[in-house]
């Protein structure tokens, strides 16, 4: 068991918070905990970004947060700024919550943002607070950081940190982040243990489950987490792969190890894979970590998780190419679907726009149509046609690729939808649609790890 260092400073029964960085994760932090009844200042030095939520508009779609970051700005409890200094001034407790992308040019997770948060903070803060790291971070971080603060701090180790993780899931952040499933506090002492745990009174005292640990395996909870349902993902995944190869039915084959309690059937869907800002990103920063620390061999694995989710990209292109008859020149295809998951308007790493991209450069007329993300998708892919509407999208097309499997997709009923194509052939790569509706109205489906074309199982020799 780690020990924890023993300090005499009194805990802040109710202390201000400061949440650096207003992105996705710091503005759900920021509105969540005025919610809990704190004072919260946002801070960012972007000040379009800053401007949008002082007026109540959040810059990113996100269900209900936009109502509650009305709410709260209406109680006065929460504010914005660009000024560090008043930043500096305000906080009891200071919440960094700035991205850690991919490195331009390796797997690497780029600190920059990280290390200038802190950095302006640490020259700033003349009192006694505590800094909190939520991003997502290599192992070894959070040390590095302590002596930095120990170097630069004009009040030394009376400015101490702590690593908070966050497990947001997008779509469902403001719940995730007031009914979350478990805390996990990084501190190395107890008055940082303290502080953290009267910041989330209201939180504990619901019963939510609290693991205090040391910093260096608070940074390992989330991206150990993301590692994991990654390869859970692949793993069903992969044996699509060989439900293909065999004619067997991935759907029934994940049915009957949903049923095994060491197993579970949670995130055992077969499908496009996954995407977005944090599960690609992740597990590659966690593997150049693994190797710099000499222990690349215990996470070898993730790579072929890697590109296990890659390959169903390019299987995806080939049923739709296949479902256009052998050649995707000039043949019409709707995409529906931009956002690497439904609920969101997040086109990082998304596979939809991925195949989307790969269909285009066959020589497919590809129209793109998804309800919240057209915006963030024609932005990153401006030579791609996009639609306005999912009716658009479907007009005269000779293949529908169900992409991302937001309601508006799964919803529709199949004669309507076959009413506005060229001809009735879908390939559903999410695994969401009802195949047996879609056929009987007609429809040539097609899915990953599905029976279609059944493959011929060569005998043993």
């Amino acid at each position: 068991m780690f020990e924890l260092q023993h300090t005499d400073h009194p805990i802040v029964q109710r202390p201000r918070i400061t949440v650096v960085g207003v992105g996705y994760l710091g503005a759900t932090h920021a509105v969540c905990m005025a919610k809990l009844g704190f004072d919260v200042l946002g801070v960012d030095v972007d000040e379009a970004k800053i401007a949008e939520l002082r007026s109540g508009r959040v810059p990113f779609f996100e269900p209900g947060l936009p109502e509650q970051l009305g709410e709260m700005l209406a109680t006065g409890r929460l504010t914005f700024t660009t000024d560090l200094d008043e930043a500096a001034r305000f906080g009891d407790v200071h919440f960094i919550c700035v991205g850690t992308p991919q490195a331009e040019g390796s797997d690497a997770a780029d600190l920059t943002f990280v290390d200038a948060a802190f950095d302006a903070l640490v020259r700033r803060i003349d009192r006694k607070a505590l800094l909190v790291g939520k991003s997502t971070v290599p192992v070894g971080t959070a040390e590095r950081l302590t002596r930095m603060i120990a170097g630069r701090s004009p009040i030394g180790d009376e400015l101490e940190l702590a690593w908070n993780p966050e497990f947001l899931r997008e779509g469902f952040a403001v719940e995730d982040t007031l009914h979350p499933d478990r805390l996990v506090f990084g501190v190395a002492s107890e008055w940082a243990a303290g502080q953290l745990r009267a910041l989330y009174r209201p939180l504990l005292e619901r019963g939510t489950p609290l693991v205090v640990t040391d910093l260096a395996t608070a940074e390992l909870v989330k991206v150990a987490a993301n590692s994991f349902l990654a390869t859970k993902i692949s793993y069903i995944n992969a044996m699509a792969e060989v439900c293909e190869a065999t004619g067997a039915d991935v759907n029934r084959l994940a049915e009957a190890l949903a049923f095994d309690d060491r197993i579970g059937g949670r995130f055992l869907k077969p499908g496009l894979g996954f995407g977005g800002g944090c599960l690609p990103k992740d597990i590659r920063a966690f593997m150049h970590r693994a190797d710099e620390l000499g222990v690349g061999q215990a996470v070898e694995f993730l790579r072929e998780v890697d590109d296990i989710n890659t390959r169903r990209r390019v299987r995806t292109v080939d049923l739709i190419r296949e479902s256009a008859g052998g050649d995707l020149r000039g043949a019409r295809v709707a995409a529906l679907g931009a956002a690497f998951k439904p609920n969101s308007d997040d086109v990082r790493d998304a596979p939809a726009l991925d195949v989307a991209r790969m269909l285009y450069l066959e020589g497919a007329e590809v129209r793109i149509y998804d309800p919240e993300a057209n915006e963030n998708a024609h932005r990153a892919y401006p030579d791609l046609e996009f639609a306005d509407s999912m009716d658009e999208a479907l007009q005269d097309a000779d293949v529908v690729a169900l992409l991302t499997e937001w309601d508006e997709f799964t919803d529709a009923d199949p004669e309507a939808v076959g009413a506005r194509v060229g001809a009735r052939r879908i390939v559903d790569g999410r695994d969401a649609l009802d195949a047996d509706a879609y056929r009987a109205a007609g429809w040539e489906v097609r899915a990953l790890g599905r029976p279609g074309r059944r493959a011929r199982v060569p005998a043993r020799s």
